[in-house]
C-alpha cells in the first residue's frame, strides 16, 4: 500500500476543509442586516452553515485520526480487529478507522 499517496490525499483534504471552515467562520462572524425578514433569512442561512461547519468539523477529526495512525505506522489496519481496511474502501473512504467486517459488525 502506497501510505504516501493517501497521506496526501488526506493533508489535500484538510486543507480543503480548513479554508471551508474559514468561510464559514466569517460568513457566522458577518454583521447581520437590519431589515427583520432578511434577519429571519439570515438566520436560516446561519443554521445550515453550522450544520455544514459540524460535518466538515467531524470529517477534520477523523482525518485527523488517519495522519495519526500514518504517523504511528498503523494505517490501513482496522481500529478494531487489527485486520488490513480494503484498497477498495481507503479509496472510497481514506480516513475509514474500520474494515469492512468490523462496520457490519461481523
Amino acid at each position: 500500500m502506497d501510505v504516501h499517496k493517501y497521506e496526501e490525499i488526506l493533508r489535500l483534504r484538510q486543507s480543503e476543509i480548513n479554508s471551508r471552515l474559514y468561510k464559514i467562520d466569517a460568513d457566522l462572524g458577518r454583521t447581520k442586516n437590519a431589515d427583520s425578514a432578511e434577519r429571519v433569512t439570515e438566520g436560516e442561512n446561519d443554521e445550515v452553515l453550522e450544520e455544514l461547519g459540524q460535518v466538515g468539523q467531524d470529517e477534520l477529526r477523523a482525518i485527523n485520526a488517519a495522519l495519526e495512525r500514518i504517523a504511528k505506522g498503523t494505517f490501513g489496519t482496522c481500529v478494531r480487529c487489527g485486520q488490513p481496511i480494503s484498497a477498495e474502501r481507503l479509496a472510497a473512504v481514506p480516513y475509514a478507522p474500520l474494515c469492512e467486517d468490523c462496520i457490519r459488525g461481523r
